[in-house]
């Protein structure tokens, strides 16, 4: 008797684990896949996902998502840029605002941007921006961040309501990195599964 009971809770285990590890497949395929297509449109707002800031400079990663939210910009998909991200140890600039200097002193109307200072977390980038959207009524937005940060995000506004087309930066250092690309791509999977469980 004990040996079934044993045997059927090895089977399940090894079926548990093997769904899970297919599941995670899936998504690894799904992340990679919208990080190397982008799916421009317009929308009522581009909104760039923050990163590192050094002393009120945007970093390489935090750089290439400004260059192509820029060039989104010029080319006429959105009228209105959200930039987006908090203090991280340096507390005299925020990403947000590194942001916004950066897209201002390109050309961008300093009245077409946004600054949303407040989020920590790519989640509360996405709610914060979600809030501002609703305020005005918009319903679509261009998400600019790396490849492999895009899934996720997509994700998390279509969760909220919003119909987001993403746009990965090609000049992204990470995607560059055929190491680099890979680990983050992983951690995103995680990443999801987490706030998926979250939800449940």
């Amino acid at each position: 008797m004990r040996r079934r009971v044993l045997k059927w809770a090895t089977l399940v285990m090894v079926a548990v684990l093997v769904s899970i590890s297919m599941y995670w497949i899936h998504l690894y395929r799904e992340v990679r896949y919208l990080a190397i297509h982008d799916q421009s449109h317009d929308a009522e707002a581009i909104v760039v996902l923050g990163a590192a800031q050094y002393n009120g400079k945007p970093s390489k990663v935090f750089q290439a998502r400004l260059d192509h939210a820029y060039y989104l910009y010029k080319k006429g998909y959105s009228r209105a840029i959200i930039t987006t991200g908090s203090y991280g140890p340096d507390l005299n600039y925020s990403e947000a605002h590194v942001g916004t200097v950066d897209l201002t002193k390109k050309g961008v109307d300093p009245a077409d941007i946004i600054t949303e200072q407040a989020s920590l977390t790519t989640h509360d980038s996405i709610r914060a921006a979600y809030r501002l959207l609703r305020s005005k009524g918009w319903k679509t937005v261009l998400v600019v961040s790396d490849g492999f940060h895009l899934y996720r995000v997509q994700a998390m506004f279509e969760d909220e309501g919003i119909t987001a087309y993403t746009s990965p930066a090609p000049k992204s250092p990470i995607e560059a990195s055929g190491s680099q690309r890979f680990w983050y791509s992983l951690r995103e999977v995680f990443l999801f599964s987490a706030y998926r469980l979250v939800d449940l």
